[in-house]
């Protein structure tokens, strides 16, 4: 019987919900939420990079990723430098690598216990057919 693709794309959903709902609560901790967590963790890939970039990086519109970034240059996480053009650079400060870095400790406690259900092998072939998804 061939699968359901929409109980396929709804279950998708469920899933990222459920690790959204519980990193977004862990984070908390830290001060930060997932959204700006995803932030720090985009600069920290690509310091340097425009808003647009990282709009794109964090699966945002580049007018929410602008809010967002005038929220961590506030809050003293991001600095934005001039670049090229009307181009803002961004990195992160040193608070927003502490920020980052303490964010990754409460992943490393989270997420063994959100991917728990799911053995080792199934855990390599959902990434596997995840990233075959994403890359088409």
């Amino acid at each position: 019987m061939p699968t359901d693709l929409e109980l396929l794309g709804q279950a998708l959903k469920r899933a990222q919900y459920r690790n959204h709902r519980t990193m977004d609560a862990a984070l908390q901790d830290v001060g930060v939420s997932l959204v700006q967590w995803d932030a720090l963790r985009a600069i920290d890939q690509a310091p340097g990079a425009s808003a647009h970039a990282l709009a794109v990086a964090t699966f945002q519109s580049d007018q929410a990723f602008g809010t967002l970034a005038t929220r961590l240059v506030a809050r003293g996480l991001v600095a934005r430098t001039p670049g090229h053009g009307r181009r803002l650079e961004h990195t992160l400060t040193p608070a927003g690598a502490d920020a980052l870095a303490a964010g990754r400790r409460i992943a490393a406690a989270q997420l063994p216990a959100l991917f728990a259900p799911l053995d080792e092998p199934q855990r390599a072939a959902l990434f596997e057919a995840l990233t075959a998804l994403n890359s088409a």
